[in-house]
């Protein structure tokens, strides 16, 4: 754990990934809208997450203990 003072915390890796990922998300999910009704894909949001949590901690970016502990966050959900 020699990295602590260097990763980031969860909530920086949160608004991270609603800056970066997530928009482009959310345009998939309008794109396959049908007859306009918008719904959100739980299952493409955690996953998006888990990659995106997986490069950070590859990256150095975060731990190793921060990418196994952390729980998919509510932006991901319904």
């Amino acid at each position: 754990m020699d990295n602590l003072h260097t990763v980031i915390t969860r909530e920086q890796a949160i608004d991270q990934f609603k800056e970066y990922v997530l928009p482009s998300i959310i345009k998939n999910e309008l794109d396959r809208g049908i007859d306009g009704v918008y719904r959100i894909d739980e299952v493409m949001r955690s996953e998006a997450w888990s990659h995106f949590t997986d490069s950070l901690c590859k990256d150095g970016q975060i731990s190793d203990w921060q990418y196994m502990n952390w729980s998919t966050p509510q932006c991901c959900e319904r």
